[in-house]
């Protein structure tokens, strides 16, 4: 099996599950046993200061959005960039927390690019495999600057991303510039 870490799936556009329509999830867990990923480009409207008034006792007072990593509940989760604070490196130079510790860190600091999710998102054995099959998700490997792209426009990018890569693949070309009336 290949691992699909670090890789982004990107809802096709017929995709109809209300908690996936137009998303763009991180995988930062893949094997024979199951998916774990969280959703880029859903911000909960919420900051993270209301949430820590709900999760700990020292207040923060990030004005930072938390995001809604999917329809599955669990831990307070990060994606972030700190190699000291992780407890798994999803892709070079991107790494993922659960630790308390480790998230109390980062929402207090203003260094370090984090996102914080609530929520993730779920595959059990072979369900990914199934969906990608039926063409429900489209994936690419990830770069740090879609993780910590705006929310707003990722799904699009990623989209026009890929499009321009299987059209380019299908013509066999090569090297192209992102803006063709550079040529």
């Amino acid at each position: 099996m290949h691992s699909l870490q670090g890789h982004l799936l990107i809802a096709s556009p017929h995709l109809a599950d209300p908690n996936f329509v137009r998303t763009v999830v991180l995988l930062v867990h893949h094997s024979e046993e199951g998916t774990l990923g969280v959703v880029l480009n859903r911000p909960s409207g919420r900051t993270i200061r209301e949430l820590w008034a709900d999760v700990d006792e020292e207040p923060c007072d990030s004005d930072h959005s938390f995001h809604v990593g999917g329809p599955v509940s669990g831990p307070v989760m990060a994606i972030h960039t700190d190699r000291q604070r992780s407890d798994l490196e999803v892709l070079p130079g991107v790494h993922f927390a659960t630790q308390r510790d480790y998230i109390d860190y980062l929402v207090r600091q203003e260094e370090t690019p984090f996102r914080i999710f609530v929520g993730h998102s779920g595959w059990g054995r072979g369900q990914l495999e199934g969906e990608l099959k039926e063409g429900a998700w489209l994936t690419m490997p990830a770069r740090l600057e879609h993780i910590f792209a705006d929310e707003s426009e990722i799904w699009e990018r990623a989209t026009h991303e890929i499009g321009r890569a299987m059209l380019f693949n299908a013509l066999n070309i090569k090297g192209a510039p992102e803006n063709p009336s550079c040529n």
